[in-house]
């Protein structure tokens, strides 16, 4: 680490930045990494890395013969690799300077597609777990290079010595940590373990464990024993598919509807994505696991497939990701995008291929998963083309698909709100009208999209018009005679801007149908506002957007028993307050929400009825 420049200098000259390696350790810990855990992550990464350097100068030396040692028995922390070393030059350069890569800076910009990290400051994160890290290198580039010695403090010192080659008869590189007594959660042999599987389990060049049990000479417990499911060879596809499911269930815990293989050789992509097999809250976003080049980057990487993929969880391997300086998430460039949108290929072309050869797999995944597909496919044509015969909505007659209901409704009506289709349901459905509920998100544009994929289907907005011209007119003589009371509903359902009619509509159990939408009744309270601010700037404002403001609308049921009755009242006050009542019952019944107003209606109207049923009975 660069040490601060303590001598005099000139007026004027330039001067070297102060590094205070204890506060840059505390920032690392609380705002670049998310535990102290990734220590291990940083000195396998460095391992690794050197591998893959000694690679590039041994190219014929076989791969299983260089590999990486980790030992940890509670005292210290070591992790030894069989990497291209470091000379006495490379560790001033390199170890000594923060933010300096520990790859060769000349090379570095062919090479950083190589190398996992690119950052130059993993080593710090050791800092974290220890007070010092000791290293031992020497390098393969030159047969008789002499082993260095390097160790650095947390305050900031360091020193570098240079040993006989026989303090490290191999190339390569240990580092040893002597963890702090507080680093124990971080640095116990079973942690240390369990952390290698976790970060290492995907790598591709032999890692093993010793915790101090094994003998002379014995090797380790191998922390990746077998190379990832999808790179090995299996007997049959069966055979292959339960496999991926197994891992895929084994990673996140539970068994996948399907797995998608994914394979974007451009950039050296492998991987699994598994189908979730229950549905997800809209628009929650899974972490999916991430690997560079084998070594774990993150389990919560949610930028690596778009928004309206939330019923996949994928595990994916890549070579050309780059990760951010924390290497705990990945770099938003046009690399990840591109990959981004190759894999949402992936998923619609398995969306396609069920839709084409698998349709009990389809019915399961639309089952648990409609509200996905219809955010794909409300902008992805093909998507739509495909599915949307098959979606399921709720209408009318039940909870159907589009494809269905169209055969049974030459005009499909579609309500803009979930309580416009409570308020009509009923009643249209008695009336043989075919609604859908479009009040869901997504729904009702996809409604109107069913003529492009059937162009003998017709579909149009339900609106009040519609709905009351279905419902029968009474004969004159009954109008005649219930035209008191209809003067006196209406003027007691004033205060509502509410008009009152008298109809026969199916089923007779309902007493009445109280139609009225969202946009008339906001339209009244803007009016009702600009009455009250008359004559003011808002006043005038509101008076300029005001509208013809619609009414809304009760139709009594002359079928029904109880609005028979209603209709015969010759009591004044109890007419009223009959007619107060049945505008409740249907307000409760449109399952929107009250107004403070219509909530005392219902209040006050039971209890004048209570009251007048205990005066009749007395």
């Amino acid at each position: 680490m660069t040490l601060p420049d303590t001598a005099a200098n000139p007026a004027g000259a330039d001067r070297t930045f102060q590094v205070d390696l204890r506060g840059l350790v505390d920032l690392l810990s609380h705002h670049l990494y998310s535990s102290p855990k990734v220590y291990l992550r940083e000195l396998m990464q460095n391992a690794v890395d050197a591998l893959t350097a000694r690679h590039g100068l041994e190219p014929t030396a076989p791969a299983v013969a260089l590999g990486i040692r980790l030992y940890a028995d509670g005292s210290v922390v070591r992790v030894e690799d069989d990497g291209v070393g470091l000379t006495e030059a490379d560790v001033h350069t390199f170890l000594a300077t923060i933010g300096r890569s520990s790859k060769r800076a000349e090379k570095i910009a062919e090479q950083r597609g190589d190398f996992i990290g690119q950052f130059g400051i993993g080593l710090l994160s050791c800092f974290l777990v220890a007070d010092e890290i000791h290293v031992l290198s020497r390098s393969a580039r030159t047969p008789d290079a002499p082993t260095v010695e390097w160790r650095g403090r947390g305050d900031g010192s360091y020193t570098v010595r240079t040993l006989p080659a026989s303090a490290r008869p191999r190339p390569g590189t240990t580092v040893t940590l002597t963890p702090r007594a507080d680093a124990g959660e971080w640095t116990r042999p079973a942690q240390v373990h369990a952390l290698a599987r976790h970060f290492g389990s995907l790598l591709r060049h032999p890692v093993t464990f010793d915790d101090g049990t094994s003998g002379p000479g014995e090797p380790g417990a191998p922390v990746n024993p077998e190379p990832a499911p999808w790179a090995r060879t299996y007997p049959t596809p069966g055979a292959r598919s339960r496999a991926l499911a197994a891992y895929g269930e084994e990673v996140f815990g539970f068994k996948p509807l399907d797995t998608i293989e994914l394979d974007l050789p451009a950039v050296g992509l492998r991987g699994i994505a598994c189908v979730l097999p229950e549905a997800v809250p809209a628009g929650r976003r899974h972490g999916h696991r991430v690997h560079v080049k084998g070594m774990l980057l993150s389990e919560q990487a949610e930028e690596i497939l778009p928004e309206w993929a939330f019923f996949v969880r994928c595990v994916v391997d890549a070579e050309s990701l780059r990760p951010t300086a924390s290497r705990e998430s990945l770099y938003e460039d046009d690399t990840l995008a591109a990959v981004r949108d190759a894999l949402a290929e992936r998923l619609r072309a398995w969306i396609a291929r069920a839709a084409a050869s698998d349709p009990d797999l389809l019915a399961r995944f639309l089952q648990a998963h409609h509200l996905a597909v219809k955010s794909l496919a409300v902008h992805d044509d093909e998507i739509l083309r495909m599915l949307l015969p098959w979606l399921p909505f709720e209408t009318t007659d039940g909870h159907t698909t589009l494809d269905e209901f169209a055969r049974t409704h030459r005009t499909v009506l579609v309500t803009s709100s979930v309580e416009e289709f409570r308020q009509v349901a009923a009643i249209a459905s008695a009336a043989g009208l075919g609604v859908v509920n479009g009040g869901y998100t997504y729904d009702r544009d996809l409604v109107h999209r069913l003529p492009e994929i059937r162009p003998e289907a017709s579909v149009a907005d339900l609106d009040p018009a519609t709905l009351t011209a279905h419902l029968d007119p009474v004969d004159r003589e009954t109008e005649l005679a219930a035209a008191a009371y209809l003067a006196l509903a209406r003027d007691a359902l004033a205060v509502f801007d509410c008009d009152v009619a008298l109809r026969t509509f199916q089923p007779a159990n309902a007493p009445a149908l109280l139609v009225d939408s969202r946009e008339a009744r906001h339209e009244r309270t803007r009016s009702q506002l600009a009455r009250e601010q008359e004559g003011g700037l808002w006043g005038d404002i509101l008076g300029a957007l005001r509208q013809e403001a619609p009414r809304a609308q009760l139709i009594l049921n002359q079928l029904n028993p109880l609005v028979r009755a209603a209709v015969a009242i010759d009591e004044p006050e109890l007419a009223r307050t009959s007619a107060e009542a049945l505008y409740g019952q249907a307000a409760m019944l449109s399952r929107r929400p009250l107004r403070p107003a219509e909530s005392s209606l219902i209040n006050r109207s039971f209890l004048d009825l209570l009251a007048h049923a205990l005066r009749k009975d007395s």
